[in-house]
């Protein structure tokens, strides 16, 4: 059965709120329409297994019996930053060079989104960088998932490693190719 292609319409609305551990969010639609319901499948299909509250979304949905779903996502755009520096071992980096920083990528070993923080692995090396759930929100992620490939950004803190920025792997993929 071919699927009815007139439904499909291309919308950019917020991220009202996502669960992972429920699989699924809504999104707030444009001009005050009916939520939007967004799958984790979805955002998987992106490259993501979370995403922040608050971030703008660009999607393609589909209207059905039960409402107005997200089937594709197109972009994503992590809630606005404010310029105070969210860990105190941030506040003296310059923001051009942590984003001239290359990218590398990682593994989550473990993250714990109650406690609000993390760590990983960059591929090759068995030191621990520690992830902070803001730098993941600035990111555009709200949770991570043990085993999930990731590319961060990573300076050497007061404390040890931590991560700067945090992008889902396939994300990071396509920023690199931009660049090329």
């Amino acid at each position: 059965m071919a699927e009815d292609l007139s439904s499909l319409q291309q919308v950019r609305g917020l991220v009202k709120w996502f669960d992972p551990t429920k699989g699924y969010g809504f999104i707030v639609a444009p001009n005050n329409g009916a939520d939007i319901l967004l799958h984790v499948n979805v955002l998987r299909n992106f490259g993501q297994s979370s995403i922040a509250d608050g971030s703008e979304i660009e999607v393609v949905t589909h209207s059905t019996e039960r409402g107005v779903q997200a089937v594709e996502i197109v972009s994503i755009t992590p809630p606005e930053r404010d310029d105070t520096p969210i860990l105190s071992d941030l506040a003296e980096i310059d923001a051009a060079e942590l984003s001239n920083s290359p990218l590398e990528p990682s593994r989550v070993k473990w993250f714990d989104k109650a406690k609000g923080f993390g760590f990983a692995n960059v591929f090759g090396s068995d030191e621990d960088v520690f992830l902070h759930v803001e730098v993941l929100r600035q990111s555009g992620l709200s949770d991570l998932q043990s085993g999930e490939a990731l590319a961060m950004r990573v300076i050497d803190g007061k404390r040890g490693r931590m991560a700067v920025e945090v992008l889902a792997w396939e994300a990071a993929i396509s920023d690199q190719a931009d660049d090329d």
